[in-house]
């Protein structure tokens, strides 16, 4: 049979498509399997960006297929298969996920039958694990780390293979019973579906949120790293997947996420199976006090540390659907509280005129990059309030794209302060000119610590991505679809603006509520759903429906009105 390939950014020979694809045909006979065919493609040039990034699975209609599925008889010519490599998001968390496999494997050996090996969270494009006997960390020795490390390099040499099997939910949960794997038990117990699939490695079985590649060979690049009381996994780049990515301790984001694994502790919930269980028990109103009430403190805590270093200008930064804008308002009312007079300003009123925008890839106005700010302005006016002169304060207007000056003027008295929120701000060349004495910095992202189980992670990127289809449906009127596309235009952009400047903060403030997931699946299903099979969207959304399958609902009628989540799902009293 013919099978018609379509391969992004190819060198291959074939004609092109209006999406600037290659397409061509390959001759091969059905009954074989996906991996056999891709194993006879011919060598890309090593000029070729691709080179170095090997195929993970096949895409067939916006779904996603493992390289060991074999080759179906009736595959329409007029559905092309699309190749996913390691350097497309979907093939780097194939590659992830396998490479967590190997390395619970490994790490278990080692560590002893008693040990539990739990992957918690990224850390600078890297992946934080701990060993732990119950809930204690056990620190492994350097000659332990390297033990696992030769272990996996030398399973990876053997390519050994990795066997998915379906299975009934009912013989999975019993499985992991036997293996004392309460996290899975709780998970499976509240499963829709019937059966499920794991997945086997050199006698170790295990499940996981998604595909994983076909053996252990093609796990060239990784790391072990010790860090704290675990060990950090160093996985490829995207962009270089023959390198690393770049690893560099940030010790205030590791505190952030430890502080969040704590709250949840204290909430009694570790991971959506113990979320789960809340909501099926009626405890989920107690479980939203709770966090609303350690978010709270937190917020209260900051506000008191600002009051005490007197400080009069307050920097606010972190990425998209952090939720900066209540986070702000709710610090204000803090600050407030602490007898001060706090006054807003957004970054957004000090860009630049239309004229003087830097451009992006298409020709409009590139809002993204710092040369969109009028940073000499912004300094200067900083410079003067500072030392007690009126300044007149800007508005942009996006339609003219101009600057203008409605009459608004501000001067501090000695309980007055700003608050400056804006993507930029924790970077030092936008405050250059303010001593540092007078200045707070303040990082807030979305750090969710609450993950499946213990072996499969909740990227906090995809809660973000999930408080972004609710807000920009609901106040934008834009699909889900839509926003999906954006998606990764907005992650480069934090990768480049925001995250380098995370370790600049004085405190990091996590917007996640552990109850949160429950919630965000009742909006978030149902715009997803509307998400078609010839859209390009449709295989992310079923990733992301896939997630939220595992998740009971829970209604938002018990979430309080000053909560900060409302800015997504609606009905705060700070978003009318």
């Amino acid at each position: 049979m013919d099978i018609l390939f379509r391969v992004k950014e190819e060198e291959d020979p074939g004609q092109e498509t209006a999406e600037g694809q290659k397409e061509f045909s390959i001759t091969w006979p059905s009954g074989r399997t996906f991996k056999s065919l891709v194993d006879q493609l011919p060598p890309k040039p090593s000029t070729d960006k691709d080179a170095f990034s090997p195929v993970m699975a096949v895409m067939i209609g916006g779904s996603l297929i493992g390289l060991n599925e074999e080759i179906p008889d009736d595959l329409p010519q007029t559905c092309p298969v699309e190749l996913v490599r390691l350097s497309d998001m979907e093939g780097y968390r194939i590659y992830v996920r396998t490479l967590i496999f190997l390395y619970t494997v490994c790490a278990k050996r080692v560590a002893g039958a008693s040990r539990s090996v739990h992957i918690l969270h990224s850390i600078n494009g890297s992946l934080y694990t701990e060993i732990r006997k119950g809930q204690e960390p056990v620190v492994m020795t350097m000659d332990q780390i390297l033990k696992i490390r030769s272990m996996m390099q030398e399973m990876i040499d053997k390519d050994l293979p990795i066997r998915r099997v379906r299975k009934s939910m009912g013989s999975i949960r019993e499985y992991f019973r036997s293996q004392e794997r309460t996290d899975l038990v709780y998970l499976s117990h509240f499963s829709v579906n019937e059966e499920g699939y794991l997945y086997q490695l050199d006698g170790q079985w295990d499940t996981f949120n998604g595909l994983l590649m076909t053996s252990t060979g093609g796990l060239k690049w990784f790391d072990l790293v010790p860090y704290k009381e675990g060990i950090i996994i160093r996985t490829p780049d995207r962009s270089a997947p023959h390198d690393l990515r770049r690893y560099r301790p940030q010790p205030r984001l590791f505190s952030a996420f430890t502080q969040s694994r704590e709250w949840g502790q204290v909430a009694g919930v570790g991971n959506i199976g113990s979320l789960n269980m809340k909501v099926a028990s009626g405890q989920i109103d107690q479980l939203i006090d709770m966090s609303e009430a350690l978010q709270s403190k937190h917020l209260a805590e900051i506000s008191s540390q600002i009051a005490a270093r007197k400080s009069r200008l307050v920097l606010i930064a972190g990425p998209s659907s952090s939720g900066k804008t209540t986070f702000a308002q709710k610090l204000c009312i803090q600050l407030m509280a602490e007898g001060l007079r706090p006054h807003m300003i957004s970054m957004d009123n000090y860009f630049k005129n239309r004229d003087q925008q830097p451009t992006d890839e298409n020709g409009g106005s590139d809002f993204e990059g710092l040369d969109a700010l009028d940073l000499d302005l912004f300094n200067q006016d900083m410079s003067r309030i500072m030392k007690g002169q009126t300044i007149e304060i800007p508005t942009f207007n996006f339609l003219s794209g101009q600057r203008e000056y409605n009459g608004r003027t501000l001067t501090l008295g000695s309980k007055d302060l700003l608050i400056v929120e804006g993507i930029h701000c924790l970077n030092e060349e936008v405050s250059r000119d303010v001593a540092q004495d007078q200045k707070f910095k303040i990082y807030i992202s979305a750090i969710t610590t609450l993950n499946l189980d213990d072996h499969n992670r909740i990227p906090t990127t995809d809660c973000r991505l999930l408080r972004r289809i609710i807000r920009d449906n609901r106040h934008r009127g834009y699909s889900a679809a839509m926003t999906i596309s954006r998606w990764e235009s907005v992650r480069k952009g934090e990768e480049k603006n925001i995250f380098p400047f995370q370790e600049e903060a004085d405190v990091f403030f996590n917007s996640a509520l552990v109850y949160e997931p429950a919630v965000l699946k009742t909006y978030a299903e149902p715009l997803l759903f509307q998400i078609t099979p010839d859209q390009p969207e449709y295989a992310e959304a079923r990733r992301l429906l896939k997630f939220l399958s595992m998740i009971l609902g829970a209604g938002s009628e018990h979430i309080p009105r000053t909560s900060l989540i409302r800015e997504f799902i609606g009905g705060g009293i700070y978003h009318q």
